[in-house]
């Protein structure tokens, strides 16, 4: 029961065409330390939070419960301590002031550079809407963007090259529009593959392709021949495009998180000049902006999580709150959508210590008894549980009052949907605590993704992502998200397939681990793991399929 990779999505403020989707469907290691942490301040720090959970243990021995030292150190402390703790609200900054004033002004000057008429040049107005949505500006221009897709979407793109056309494609599929595929069929050439003839016409075909749905034949045979011919062209180029090609081969563009990238683009269009000066100016400016709010929440954050007391009271579970807010960033990042942030970085704590009380710490008897807890939402139904599980549920249910405490009293119906999903996570943890106990492996794919689609937390952390925004999601929609609709679901199994080929190995060496689908394949059709990863990953590109059509029917 790894806690995973999460996948959401967002409709944001508009409706349909107006926003992209906002995936995070991929794991991708957060190592990047804040420059200003030097060696030797995490190493004292590291030192701080081991002997922290070291004392916490002796005493709680003491008190005769063993797993809690037994189940130390499974997973390594937090190198962030007390960091985000002296940031400051960025409101209060001049800097920050004077930030704001330069990027309002650079937005209207970059607001003129996007042409709505049809008369502009294609590829132009096609290569700045996606530099802005790479830069992470996009946001600033949602209505100008809007005007100029419903431009581009008539737009005769016979006598184009393939990268425009594959961007074409590619931009209004992510923005909703169910564009063809036919556009590809004049680039077939007669061995059945397609007229590339350079980097960038494989990387924007590739890309576009997998916005496929299914019966797409033709993106079927184009990721194929794309990928085989950017493993053969990686080893021969350097620079920014091999970087690119790269980082596509390990996760296209669609499932790529940008605000993890935004560094890196800013750095190489300024460094090869590929974009206006006025639009970097704004997008280095905009990511100061950015990250000033993002640390502050961080602060918010840090605080809430110390005085849960989670790293000291419960040294078995993972003390992660960094690294579950620099994973929701991934799901929204502009500073308009702080209190979403926030409420959704507790949440995926809170699903993460789920995961870890069941996984690694409570017998089958208090798995049971702490989800009959959780159902009935009573604080004095805690009796017969160890005094770890006792501080959880406190530090659960009290994380939840502060949670409706943040939203405003027409607001308030949303904890029903939030305790209900929460309700349904932890059956499914308790439902696999049984599953592990007996051994038992389901006989099929089908049969364990009826379980563990919803294992994942994808499903309650999907909702959790609205609950935090303003008047964007109403109560038709918390029940249309609850009702576990086909988009949700396919998230949720990507979630789960994702997980399972990224941790199989490594959770084949822990004591008492849920069986995974790969298990489960190799029962159900009596092959190889290797034939069964084989047969999970493409089931996990089928069920993109389910999502890309699913996106297209808004």
């Amino acid at each position: 029961m790894e806690s995973s990779v999460m996948a959401t999505f967002s409709f944001k403020q508009h409706q349909c065409r107006s926003r992209s989707s906002h995936l995070l469907a991929a794991s991708r290691p957060l190592n990047t330390l804040h420059p200003s942490i030097s060696w030797r301040w995490q190493q004292i720090t590291t030192l701080q939070c081991r002997q922290g959970r070291q004392d916490y243990s002796a005493r709680m021995c003491d008190d005769g419960d063993s797993r809690v030292s037994e189940n130390t150190g499974v997973f390594h402390p937090s190198i962030w301590g007390d960091f985000f703790l002296g940031y400051s609200n960025p409101a209060d900054s001049y800097q920050q002031q004077a930030w704001m004033e330069r990027a309002n002004k650079l937005k209207e000057e970059v607001a003129t550079m996007i042409p709505s008429s049809a008369t502009c040049r294609l590829h132009e107005t096609l290569h700045l809407i996606d530099a802005l949505e790479r830069l992470c500006v996009d946001h600033l221009f949602e209505e100008q963007i809007n005007a100029a897709l419903t431009q581009i979407e008539t737009a005769n793109v016979s006598d184009c090259g393939l990268a425009t056309v594959a961007l074409w494609f590619y931009l209004l599929r992510k923005h909703r529009y169910r564009v063809s595929p036919d556009v590809f069929a004049r680039f077939k050439d007669e061995q059945g593959g397609f007229s590339a003839n350079s980097p960038v016409d494989l990387l924007n075909l590739y890309n576009a392709a997998h916005l496929r749905t299914h019966g797409e034949t033709i993106l079927d045979e184009a990721v194929l021949f794309t990928r085989r011919r950017l493993e053969g062209v990686l080893p021969c180029v350097e620079g920014s495009v091999a970087r690119e090609i790269k980082a596509t081969l390990e996760i296209p563009l669609p499932r790529r998180v940008r605000i993890y990238e935004l560094k890196w683009y800013i750095s190489t269009y300024e460094k090869e000049a590929m974009v206006h000066e006025k639009v970097l100016r704004l997008a280095k400016l905009n990511s100061n902006i950015m990250q000033r709010h993002h640390q502050h929440e961080l602060k918010v954050i840090t605080r809430w999580w110390q005085d849960v007391q989670i790293e000291s009271r419960l040294p078995f579970a993972r003390d992660r709150i960094v690294e579950c807010y620099l994973w929701i960033l991934g799901v929204y990042f502009e500073p308009c959508y702080s209190r979403g942030r926030i409420i959704l970085a507790m949440m995926f704590a809170i699903a993460t210590l789920l995961d870890d009380i069941y996984d690694s710490y409570g017998t089958p008897e208090q798995c049971e008894l702490f989800t009959n807890c959780i159902q009935s939402w009573d604080p004095k139904a805690v009796h017969g549980l160890p005094e770890c599980m006792k501080f959880a549920i406190e530090s659960i249910f009290d994380s939840f009052l502060t949670i409706g405490n943040m939203l405003h009293r027409d607001e308030k119906y949303r904890m029903s949907y939030l305790r209900n999903l929460t309700e349904e996570l932890v059956r499914c943890y308790n439902t696999e605590v049984k599953m592990c106990e007996e051994g038992y492996v389901p006989k099929s794919v089908k049969e364990h993704l009826q379980l563990s689609l919803r294992s994942g937390a994808c499903h309650m952390l999907c909702c959790a992502s609205f609950v935090g925004m303003d008047g964007i999601a109403n109560e038709d929609f918390f029940n249309w998200i609850s009702s576990l609709p086909k988009m949700v679901q396919a998230l949720c199994i990507v979630l789960r397939l994702v997980d399972d080929l990224q941790s199989y190995e490594r959770e084949k060496l822990m004591p008492h681990h849920v069986a995974s689908t790969i298990d489960s394949y190799m029962i159900e059709h009596n092959v190889s793991i290797e034939v069964a990863r084989e047969k999970i990953h493409e089931l996990n590109e089928e069920t993109w399929k389910d999502f890309n059509d699913e996106w297209l029917n808004p």
